[in-house]
């Protein structure tokens, strides 16, 4: 790979000095940054000279939290993001199964719990539409299924079904309703869809989601629940040449009520990690959800929601703790979902307790979300060195109806206080939770500076005084990424010595008006110098 000279650009290199005029690329990293004569003749004759017509440049986005093969899955699926109301999902569905035939189930992602004024949803509205196929629909969070009638047959679950610890099947005076949470859709209703989806299939999603990262500029992602099937198909990429954003992922440990069971899970993150190391796939970890969501009432709060109801947590402190001293151990990064502050408390107790257990030790744990969480939570989270991972997309008002409706009280004014987490000293790290929100950085970016709404910017702003300058949102998403996930050597900014992975964009979105950012496109994607999307 030659050497090469970029110039006439408007750098933003996230690092110690934030601004460049030029800098060159030897091979696969940077050989220097900064202005414009120096670049020129460190690049000496020799080298192919980009100009860039005074384009802005950014590192690489580092997605600091996603799902990648599920992302590229959920874009085969029936769109439901937006939809408002019960017709509207019940009109897309509709379309779709009338398009394609021969599908023998249909399936659908993106469901808002607010879409359906105040009401659950409920197999009967499937049937409405479809009533001679399977239909399973998505949550948009992913921590929720709806299927109609033919569905719940086709897995099995009816009136005698038990749902699993840490999981519900809702039912009425009937039988299931449909609506399946938590445990009990990771148990009875994902194992049966896995077991529909071919190794081919697998292969095809990670094409896709790739595919997207090209154009939005996403050049690292973190995997946050990365399985045998998941795996399987980055290794087959990555041996192809085929992956072109690097990923760092997360083995997901499920609760088994078994001790030496959980630890077996974790045994298989540490073989894992040991085994796959490159500069394009790599297991760093382990993931565990310790609760739910507030949207479906699942997240563990420490005081009710507005209806009087309560959570229990996913995992108590007690069952957490040997997975996460066995993990701490090993040298894994162990990322917590945490949603409410109960939750948080369990994670950051679990912390604490391999701290104890261990010792001295160079850590980088994380909690993932942290939506309704305490002043004092965040400064104990800070005070152990517990990365914030956080995903502003989740904090659109278009969507925020329902969540505050079910706190229902002074919590909805605290809610995703990241610039909170950064003043008490925490690491703050963004992403998109992707396919559980769109994953295009710049909307993501306009969330996180404005708190106003990427999907109906006319709505007021959700909690105006939590939103961050645009330059140290920009620095969470890239930089601190690539930090969290213990890349910082490699990438996330644009400096000597680290791979060259940046994007050019086709304005300046630091000059521009906030609303400008949902329409900046990325004209140029580079991922170890070599260009891998260009419009």
């Amino acid at each position: 790979m030659s050497r090469q000279l970029y110039r006439n650009a408007r750098v933003f290199t996230a690092d110690s000095r934030r601004w460049a005029e030029a800098f060159v690329v030897d091979g696969e990293r940077i050989a220097y940054v900064g202005d414009a004569a120096t670049a020129g003749r460190i690049a000496g004759d020799d080298a192919e000279t980009v100009d860039l017509g005074g384009a802005t440049v950014l590192p690489g986005f580092v997605d600091g939290h996603a799902h990648v093969v599920g992302t590229g899955e959920a874009a085969q699926q029936v769109d439901l993001w937006g939809a408002d109301s019960v017709e509207e999902i019940q009109r897309r569905i509709s379309e779709w199964a009338s398009a394609h035939p021969d599908e023998p189930r249909i399936r659908a992602q993106g469901w808002a719990h607010g879409a359906f004024g105040g009401a659950q949803p409920h197999r009967a509205m499937l049937d409405a539409v479809v009533a001679d196929r399977p239909v399973y629909a998505q949550a948009y969070d992913y921590h929720s299924i709806w299927l109609n009638t033919a569905a719940l047959a086709e897995v099995g679950i009816d009136a005698a079904t038990e749902a699993p610890e840490g999981g519900r099947i809702h039912a009425d005076a009937e039988g299931p309703t449909g609506l399946v949470d938590e445990t009990a859709m990771h148990r009875l209703v994902w194992p049966f869809l896995d077991g529909a989806v071919t190794p081919e299939d697998l292969d095809r999603f990670l094409a896709s989601a790739l595919s997207s990262y090209r154009e939005l500029g996403i050049t690292a992602s973190t995997e946050m629940a990365l399985d045998e099937g998941d795996l399987t198909a980055m290794r087959g990429a990555e041996e192809r040449g085929e992956l072109t954003a690097r990923i760092v992922a997360h083995w997901r440990v499920q609760p088994t009520g078994d001790t030496a069971q959980n630890l077996a899970q974790v045994e298989r993150a540490r073989s894992l990690a040991e085994t796959h190391r490159s500069p394009w796939l790599r297991v760093t970890g382990i993931k565990v959800l310790v609760d739910g969501t507030v949207d479906g009432c699942t997240a563990a709060l420490g005081a009710p929601y507005a209806d009087g109801s309560t959570a229990e947590p996913v995992w108590s402190l007690d069952e957490l703790a040997p997975v996460v001293i066995a993990a701490d151990a090993a040298g894994l990064q162990v990322a917590m979902h945490a949603i409410g502050d109960e939750a948080i408390r369990i994670a950051i107790g679990a912390v604490e307790a391999a701290i104890a257990a261990n010792g001295p030790a160079e850590r980088r744990h994380r909690i993932e979300h942290l939506e309704v969480v305490t002043p004092d939570e965040i400064a104990r989270l800070a005070a152990l060195g517990i990365t914030a991972s956080m995903q502003p997309v989740h904090s659109d008002p278009a969507i925020q109806e329902n969540w505050r409706s079910m706190l229902g009280d002074a919590r909805v004014d605290r809610g995703f206080p990241w610039p909170e987490m950064t003043q008490a000293g925490a690491r703050l790290v963004f992403g998109t939770d992707s396919p559980t929100s769109p994953q295009a950085p710049l909307p993501n970016m306009f969330v996180a500076a404005t708190r106003r709404s990427a999907l109906d910017p006319s709505l007021e702003p959700n909690v105006p005084a939590f939103a961050l300058p645009l330059l140290e949102a920009v620095e969470h998403a890239t930089r601190d990424a690539a930090w969290a996930c213990r890349a910082e050597h490699e990438y996330g900014r644009i400096a000597a010595g680290l791979l060259a992975d940046f994007v050019v964009l086709d304005r300046d979105i630091f000059a521009a008006d906030p609303e400008e950012l949902l329409e900046t496109t990325i004209v140029r994607t580079v991922v170890g110098g070599r260009t891998v999307y260009a419009r």
